[in-house]
């Protein structure tokens, strides 16, 4: 237990003090939001990364994804890799970057506002952004402090207190520049703890083939492979539908994500994008790739541990329990590990929250004359606002963590998704087709919480499906944004810039052939 406690006080100590560092870089407001635009590849890629994968991932999806798909889980990882992080870098990265310079804008809604000249589109995106990151932040508080609960017997409701006032502290200090530099060390610790995780599991069942072999002996339960033996350890699972699903929503979720796409605005420059680019899909391999592959031997961890009275499964008590009989100092490991995956993310989406509600609603309707330094003020204020009311919501949570995480990224990718990809791509894209996709994506998955039609995963992916074809055809049939001013906007991708000799050269070529 004193490993275990010492290793935990050594990191909330850095934790705090990488804080108290960065608070040079909080002076104004861009430096607090964005870090000044010039934040390198490395904490950029990391930030990205560590604000993705939280307890959320690691306890609750690796858990119940793990244990309905088995090993074919370890898609969810590779499509998160290759979807969620190389694509979203690729597509998004750049374009992101160089427009809302342009455009001034240091936050989403913002960036609505402008884009679609619009301040109605900016205050209903800023109210769905506070709104459904709550449950987000309720269900990262809810899978970390359960592993906790395990690791030290240390009551629920403390847990959940002691990681809300230590992410408090450090992100109110120190801005996004203090949460940039506390994810690269928390994804370092992320990167050892989950390949020493990973061996130490499998070593207690016997080995890699061992457990593979096991794992094959269990009979599916899935309506689609009922009674099969080896669908557990199959290409595609028990339930290859059900997967595909998981697949879109956490991985084409984040490029609608507030939280995520904001890494965008803070890159320095070109270079640093396309680093950035691969470091953050390495990082996704080992990460999400890891975490699933590793729930996806739940199912040898069958026990009373992982059940309710009713014989029904605890899907967020698997992990702990697949974790528990490791050695002491290899459960101190897998504590910060958790950790630093979760008070990244945290950080992450209080200061998202904080920011959109400053800048994007108190400032910019109700007190246009705000000083910078009131501005500031009013964010780290909003920072604990935001931190207290998802602690209360997280001490009692109305369902699961998977839920609680579907509910968030249904209704704000399927919201904002298909209105920022084509508000960077496409001149033609129109307020009436932005609406629609706040509409349906809000609305559904509302509706579908109190419908129960289907799981809020499938209700996610469907949504953000459905604004990527409703976008552009209400665009197409509903009245054109003006040509000057999007012309205008679209100047900046026109902007002449000084690039390497290999690169004109190897242009010049492509022109010829």
């Amino acid at each position: 237990m004193f490993t275990k406690i010492l290793i935990v006080i050594v990191f909330f100590a850095i934790m705090v003090a990488v804080g108290v560092y960065a608070r040079r870089h909080a002076t104004d407001v861009n430096g607090f939001v964005l870090g000044g635009r010039s934040v390198g590849p490395w904490l950029t890629a990391f930030a990205y990364g560590t604000s993705y994968f939280s307890a959320v991932v690691f306890v609750g999806y690796a858990g119940q994804f793990g244990w309905k798909y088995g090993l074919a889980s370890t898609w969810i990882g590779l499509g998160n890799a290759i979807i969620g992080s190389l694509l979203a870098w690729v597509i998004l990265g750049r374009r992101t970057r160089v427009m809302t310079k342009h455009l001034s804008s240091a936050t989403m809604p913002d960036f609505f506002g402008k884009r679609f000249d619009s301040s109605m589109i900016k205050i209903i995106a800023s109210a769905i952004i506070f709104v459904f990151l709550i449950p987000y932040t309720a269900s990262v508080y809810n899978g970390l402090s359960r592993l906790f609960e395990m690791s030290f017997n240390i009551p629920y409701a403390v847990c959940v207190i002691i990681m809300a006032a230590l992410t408090a502290v450090y992100v109110i200090l120190g801005g996004y520049m203090a949460t940039a530099i506390n994810d690269f060390i928390q994804g370092i610790i992320m990167l050892i703890g989950i390949v020493v995780v990973i061996a130490a599991v499998l070593n207690g069942q016997g080995g890699f083939m061992e457990a593979i072999k096991n794992l094959s002996q269990i009979e599916s339960e899935s309506a689609a492979t009922a009674g099969q033996l080896g669908a557990y350890t199959s290409f595609f699972g028990a339930d290859p539908w059900g997967l595909l699903g998981v697949v879109v929503l956490t991985s084409l979720g984040t490029w609608g994500l507030p939280q995520m796409v904001q890494k965008f605005y803070s890159i320095k420059s070109e270079k640093a994008v396309k680093t950035g680019t691969i470091i953050s899909t390495l990082f996704a391999v080992v990460i999400a790739g890891g975490s699933y592959f590793l729930g996806g031997f739940g199912r040898l961890f069958d026990g009373d541990a992982i059940k309710k009275a009713d014989g029904s499964i605890i899907y967020d008590a698997i992990v702990p329990t697949m974790l528990s009989k490791l050695p002491d100092l290899l459960i101190g490991v897998v504590v910060v590990l958790v950790l630093s995956a979760s008070m990244s993310t945290l950080s992450s989406l209080v200061l998202t929250s904080s920011s959109t509600l400053t800048l994007d609603l108190i400032r910019d309707n109700f007190k246009k004359d705000m000083s910078e330094k009131k501005q500031l003020l009013i964010m780290r204020i909003f920072v604990l606002v935001f931190i207290v009311i998802s602690v209360v919501i997280a001490l009692d949570p109305p369902t699961f963590i998977a839920q609680l995480m579907g509910i968030s990224w249904g209704a704000l990718a399927g919201a904002f998704l298909a209105p920022f990809l084509y508000g960077l791509y496409w001149k033609k894209t129109t307020k009436a087709g932005v609406w629609v996709s706040f509409i349906v994506g809000v609305g559904f998955t509302v509706a579908n919480m109190f419908g129960g039609w289907m799981s809020p995963i499938n209700a996610g992916a469907l949504t953000m499906v459905a604004g990527l074809i409703l976008v552009p055809i209400v665009s197409l049939i509903t009245k054109k944004p003006d040509k000057a001013m999007v012309d205008e906007i679209f100047t900046c991708y026109d902007e002449v810039v000084t690039v390497p000799k290999s690169v004109a050269l190897h242009h010049a070529e492509g022109m010829e052939k």
